[in-house]
């Protein structure tokens, strides 16, 4: 047109510039831009060129140039707004295209179907839910609402801001639904984890013939992940491969991320291979999915292909590589994390150095955690925990609350998170009066436990001996409308067991029975060792019969149970079947074997698996396992053999096991090693009275009553009193405590009367035997 001298007009450069919109040509608008200023201010001053070019620049996000011509503008239409609220939206400044959308109202322009999608999405990015409703309103009141873009831009602002029942509301409502409105239904479901129906509008949409999208696919694979729908999950990668949707790195990490989820890693690695450019982000999936599932080994070596490729690692790289030196406690590994992060600049990463933080306590560095904490400058809610969490891990309550209280003095609010740790670490410490004090003080404050919460403060109140209190703060935790998970009801069943208190283990069993959780392994194991703690092996049996597919720590609670009621035989019977199951024993079996054995006085099996536990199964023998071996043979009246195994140990004997050693004497008459042996046992515990009642014993089966009376002598100016032994029942919800020689329940004297009777009937019965 120019080589034909033909006159140009607006309109052209117009289309022109239209036309470098579509395709995002920058460039070539850049030349058109400069021929229109070259044509002189008849062009360049023109209103439609004008807001072309704002457009144009607004929609290549060339966000100081389009934002000067806007203002530049005399006349601003409806088209240059919504260019530069888009803009906006686009480039994140939310609230910028909010105030925009006030300032053209206040100009007379008013927002079409063009700019309310933006604003929707601003309010959504922002949370702002009263400022929806009022768009929501307008649309309403101006007839926007059967606009199918503006209806699908309510719904995710609806599922942004976790108002689901109104974007449904939205959807149901809409006359006309196109793919990004289903899209936008499915999306806002899985961003809120409700999953289930999430994966109900995937098979809506496609029973109504909806064709489905890389977004549709992607947010069905993440909810099928959620869920650990594995068939779902397998139909969602099934359709994409019968739809020939290409595996790029976007959808082909989708379809890792859920195949990584649900622990098939081989299925990830194949997806991994086919994916046809491989950015970092899906790189850095695999590593994170090998460190999640304990394959730390295969991490590495993707840590070292990534090198060869000549790709450089970067935060979320780093924070894998930081978390599985963390959960290996593998602190050459998290050191060598550290140097890369110092040389590559990434340890102002607030990820990353609240990963070095946790591979440092982890590794149990503290004061190495702390030094990386404090060199962090711009530290967030999330490193502040890291820290809180690692004192209370090692029981140092003091620090941990001291950490406390200097992050709110720095501005950073505790959470709920925070607050558990404090009240964890004040339970490691055995401080549980402080503990519930916490407790208290974060509901008066307004801070709503969670059921780590409650799961924390039950634990630790059971693993101090208050068994009684632990059952009641459950009880207290379903009052609340908390929802216990299985980690709540194996520490309130451990409490049950420790108490021996079978009535509350039944009521126990009788609620994870209605709630259909019984099945569930660590809630059957927990039923397990309740019942054969609280000596009832037939119940513990029959928990353990329901389970269909049976794993190592439910047959170690069974076996426990077994032993502990003197059926060594039946222990051993299950042990063999475990074998024939192709389950193999580990350390904790043999320990709970070797006791049924002890008890029952099995020498030859006791002896038998001991050697069959380091030949053939490869367990290393620990003190406690010698314990049971030494105690085997000592009170089978094999003194000699007990102080050989004691001599090619490769342990020093510890407390129990000179104990033992101790009993045997004494029944064999070895007052010489007995003399040697009692020294040796009260420099190891000089503490404990029952290991002077114990040497006293001794000395008093030999005879050698001056003895006695040094030993008891010494008890006495050490303060020491041998603790009585004690025993309990429940009757009804009160619990009756009997100390020996103690009589001051009010029931004594009926209580000894019936002892007495009882005492009077066994002697007259053993006379008729003997007779």
């Amino acid at each position: 047109m120019e080589s034909e001298d033909l006159q140009i007009g607006p309109e052209i450069f117009g289309e022109l510039l239209q036309g470098c919109v579509y395709e995002r040509a920058i460039h070539t608008g850049q030349q058109i831009h400069a021929r229109i200023l070259k044509n002189g201010d008849f062009f360049a001053r023109n209103e439609y060129i004008d807001t072309k070019l704002v457009i144009f620049y607004a929609k290549c996000d060339v966000l100081d140039v389009a934002n000067r011509l806007f203002f530049r503008l005399r006349v601003k239409n409806v088209f240059s707004w919504a260019a530069v609220i888009g803009l906006n939206c686009r480039m994140g400044f939310n609230e910028e295209a909010l105030i925009g959308l006030v300032e053209m109202q206040q100009m007379g322009v008013f927002p079409d179907n063009f700019v309310l999608p933006n604003v929707l999405k601003a309010c959504g990015a922002l949370a702002l839910v009263g400022v929806g409703r009022a768009v929501h309103g307008y649309t309403l009141k101006v007839g926007f609402d059967g606009c199918v873009f503006v209806g699908s831009s309510l719904i995710d602002m609806y599922g942004k801001c976790g108002f689901l029942d109104d974007a449904r509301k939205v959807f149901d409502g809409m006359i006309e639904r196109n793919v990004v409105a289903w899209n936008s239904m499915i999306v806002s479901y899985v961003q809120n984890g409700i999953n289930e129906e999430a994966i109900k509008v995937f098979h809506e949409m496609r029973s109504e013939g909806i064709e489905l999208t890389r977004v549709s696919l992607m947010s069905f694979l993440s909810a099928s992940a959620n869920l650990d729908a594995l068939e779902e999950g397998k139909q969602g990668h099934a359709i994409a491969i019968i739809g020939g949707l290409e595996l790029d790195n976007i959808f082909g990490s989708s379809i890792l991320n859920f195949y990584s989820k649900v622990g098939l890693i081989e299925d990830a690695e194949l997806a991994f291979s086919i994916i046809v450019e491989k950015d970092i982000v899906t790189w850095n999936l695999l590593i994170s999915s090998y460190v999640r599932h304990g394959l730390v080994e295969k991490a590495l070596n993707m840590c070292h292909l990534m090198k060869s490729k000549n790709l450089r690692f970067d935060c979320v790289t780093l924070a894998s590589i930081l978390a599985a030196a963390a959960d290996t406690s593998n602190l050459k590994l998290g050191k060598e994390g550290h140097c890369y992060c110092i040389r590559n600049n990434l340890e102002s990463d607030v990820a990353v150095a609240s990963s070095i933080v946790d591979m440092y306590a982890k590794c149990e560095r503290i004061d190495d955690a702390k030094g990386v904490f404090n060199s962090i400058t711009n530290r967030d809610i999330v490193t502040w925990n890291i820290l809180l969490a690692a004192y209370a891990d090692f029981g140092l309550s003091g620090e941990a609350l001291r950490i406390f209280y200097q992050m709110q003095l720095e501005g950073v609010s505790p959470n709920v998170i925070s607050w558990n740790s404090v009240i964890l670490g004040f339970l490691r410490n055995g401080q549980l009066n402080e503990a519930k004090d916490m407790f208290s003080q974060m509901q008066s404050l307004g801070v709503q436990p969670n059921v780590i919460t409650w799961t924390t403060l039950i634990a630790g109140l059971a693993q101090n001996g208050h068994g009684n209190e632990a059952i009641l703060v459950f009880q207290n935790m379903q009052e609340a409308g908390i929802k216990p998970t299985a980690a709540s009801i194996t520490c309130a069943l451990s409490a049950c067991k420790d108490m021996a208190s079978l009535r509350n283990g039944r009521a126990f069993h009788g609620y994870v029975t209605r709630h259909d959780l019984c099945l569930l392994t660590p809630i059957a194991t927990s039923l397990v060792d309740m019942y054969g703690k609280c000596g009832n092996t037939h119940q513990a049996k029959r928990v353990f019969d329901m389970v269909l597919s049976k794993e190592l720590p439910l047959y170690n609670a069974m076996i426990s149970g077994y032993a502990l009621d003197g059926q060594a035989g039946e222990a051993l019977a299950l042990y063999k079947h475990l074998q024939k199951e192709g389950i193999d024993p580990d350390n904790i079996t043999f320990t709970n074997l070797l006791y049924g054995c002890n008890h029952a006085g099995l020498i030859n099996e006791g002896l038998e698996l001991f050697c069959s536990m380091i030949s053939k199964h490869r367990v290393n023998p620990s003190m406690e396992h010698y314990g049971c071996v030494v105690s085997l043979l000592c009170r089978c009246g094999n003194l000699d053999e007990a102080l050989r195994l004691v001599v090619k140990m490769p342990y020093d004997p510890d407390a129990h096991i000179i104990g033992s050693l101790l009993a045997a004497c004494r029944a064999h008459q070895e007052n010489e090693l007995a003399d040697y042996l009692s020294k040796h046992l009260l420099q190891l515990e000089p503490e404990n009275p029952g290991n002077y009642v114990a040497i006293s014993n001794a000395y008093a089966a030999a005879g050698s009553w001056n003895e006695v009376s040094k030993v008891r002598d010494l008890m006495k100016e050490k303060g020491l009193r041998k603790y009585p032994g004690c025993s309990w029942i429940q009757i009804g919800e009160e619990v009756h405590v009997f100390l020996a020689g103690d009589r001051s329940h009010s029931n004594t004297e009926e209580i000894y009367a019936i002892l007495a009777s009882l005492g009077m009937e066994m002697r007259f019965n053993a006379e008729i035997l003997h007779s």
